[in-house]
């Protein structure tokens, strides 16, 4: 639910697709509201989580649908109860690897979905069917990881690409769900920086691991506690390894002894003159000001401890 995210949602819900459910992570910023039309100032100040700030905002704009807001970071232990019982799947994520362990669920599921990415003034997306003739995003991509290069938090994003971007997922979203021959085959690649549109023909790999040998090297993961940074706010998601039920009330008790920390419904956030907490109920936290993954599981274990 960010810049991608925020766009589509609210397409889909003005257009009447009768159930959305809407994944996220992270909560609102200021930073965020630059691309991400959903959220306003005071959806930062209270720090709310974005499945729940767009859910707020969306629920004024169609009461005859179904949104179901899910406050989650995607992982192979959850996602094959996130993609349950959905006709199609848009990705509005920001890392492959949460793309790649998409690709493997839908493949598994039989689900259509929408690859969607942006950067700076480019972006791209492509529709990823699950017939047998049509290319996966192993397909398009190869064997490997694409190496670390920008992001959006070291290049920036224009917002009127994510804004036209996530249009076209849409568009082409509301053509698979309604059964249109119309359905783009290609990838389509926009730079409105640089006025150019190409549609690209991907062919299928005869020897993907996904989609000709049902190998899913992302969705077999073993879990257990693990670490992300975070595109575009300097921060760092520590993830427990397993979900333990935050007692917000007992650790502001205990953290305002060290520094200033409020809560909310949702969040719990605290502050000294370093680092900055914001904990999930869920026990997942986003540490800002972490120098790296084990700093933040240091950080974590110092000051949350569940």
């Amino acid at each position: 639910m960010g810049a991608l995210g925020t766009v589509s949602a609210n397409n889909l819900c003005r257009s009447g697709v009768g159930h959305i459910r809407m994944v996220d992570r992270d909560y609102v910023e200021l930073t965020n509201l630059q691309r991400q039309i959903l959220y306003t100032e005071d959806d930062a100040r209270q720090s709310l989580p974005k499945a729940i700030a767009a859910y707020h905002h969306l629920s004024e704009v169609n009461s005859e649908i179904t949104l179901e807001p899910v406050i989650a970071d995607v992982n192979p232990s959850n996602i094959e109860g996130l993609v349950s019982g959905v006709d199609l799947v848009l990705d509005a994520t920001d890392n492959w690897e949460t793309r790649f362990l998409m690709n493997e669920i839908c493949h598994k599921h039989n689900i259509p979905w929408i690859y969607g990415a942006a950067l700076g003034g480019e972006g791209m997306t492509m529709n990823i069917l699950p017939e047998d003739d049509k290319p996966c995003l192993r397909c398009f991509m190869g064997g490997a990881m694409p190496p670390p290069s920008h992001s959006c938090s070291t290049f920036g994003v224009l917002n009127m690409i994510t804004n036209a971007i996530a249009s076209i997922q849409a568009a082409e979203a509301i053509k698979v769900l309604t059964g249109s021959g119309s359905v783009r085959a290609e990838l389509l690649s926009v730079d409105l920086w640089a006025n150019s549109i190409a549609a690209i023909e991907i062919k299928k790999n005869d020897d993907c691991p996904v989609c000709v040998h049902n190998q899913y090297e992302y969705f077999g993961k073993i879990g257990g506690a693990y670490t992300t940074s975070l595109c575009g706010n300097n921060s760092v998601q520590v993830v427990p390894s397993s979900p333990a039920k935050a007692d917000f009330r007992a650790l502001a008790e205990k953290l305002k002894a060290v520094g200033t920390v409020r809560f909310g419904e949702y969040t719990l956030v605290f502050s000294d003159d370093k680092y900055e907490i914001t904990l999930f109920l869920d026990g997942r936290a986003i540490i800002k000001n972490a120098i790296d993954g084990n700093n933040a599981k240091s950080i974590y274990t110092e000051y949350i401890g569940l």
